[in-house]
């Protein structure tokens, strides 16, 4: 995002938690989790700001966010179990997947689809999205909203935790508000060069 961008939705994101609370954190947080970048990482800072002056609790606003993770999590979830694999028929070569890539994406969920869920939901971008191979997979769904949540709250707790601790400084300086998501860019573009050469080196061998 520019930086008049990020501002913007840095604002919007202020105003709606400091009007609704922890359903507001929740709410923010399921629409990350529904494959709609909202960056987490001013999301949950925010939010510990305001633990740092007495209006959230730490536990319960990760616990909060996390189960907003599930909500938004469990929307993309069905759309990619329901309507994913006549996608991956229509426009998979686009992406490089066709259907024996989808059946390699099957097999890898069904043996390390616990972990990948875990571990997908603490990475930049990868927790965004982490929920439409699930759902292509059709990895069962009660044990993907274990390790949802497992993966989630972690996340929630740690940029909440940074927020209490910066206190003021969260709210005085908008530097703050934007450096944690502009490294998570970085990292995320290379996730996804690397996800290309994958797939690439998949499709020519």
């Amino acid at each position: 995002m520019s930086e008049s961008v990020t501002g913007m939705v840095a604002h919007w994101i202020v105003q709606t938690i400091s009007a609704t609370g922890y359903l507001g954190v929740s709410w923010l947080m399921a629409l990350e989790s529904a494959c709609i970048p909202l960056p987490s990482e001013i999301i949950m800072p925010f939010a510990g700001y305001l633990v740092s002056i007495g209006r959230f609790n730490l536990f319960w606003i990760a616990t909060a966010a996390a189960l907003g993770c599930n909500v938004g999590s469990t929307v993309a979830y069905l759309i990619a179990a329901s309507g994913g694999r006549t996608a991956v028929k229509k426009w998979g070569s686009l992406v490089l997947m066709g259907p024996h890539e989808l059946q390699r994406v099957e097999r890898y969920f069904a043996k390390y689809g616990s972990a990948t869920v875990f571990f997908g939901r603490l990475l930049p971008v990868v927790r965004t999205f982490i929920a439409v191979p699930a759902g292509l997979a059709r990895m069962p769904l009660v044990k993907f909203q274990v390790y949802t949540f497992l993966g989630s709250w972690p996340w929630c707790f740690g940029l909440a935790f940074v927020g209490e601790q910066l206190g003021e400084q969260w709210n005085k300086d908008p530097w703050l508000q934007s450096i944690l998501h502009e490294a998570d860019l970085l990292i995320g573009a290379g996730l996804v060069l690397w996800a290309v050469w994958w797939f690439w080196r998949r499709k020519i061998s």
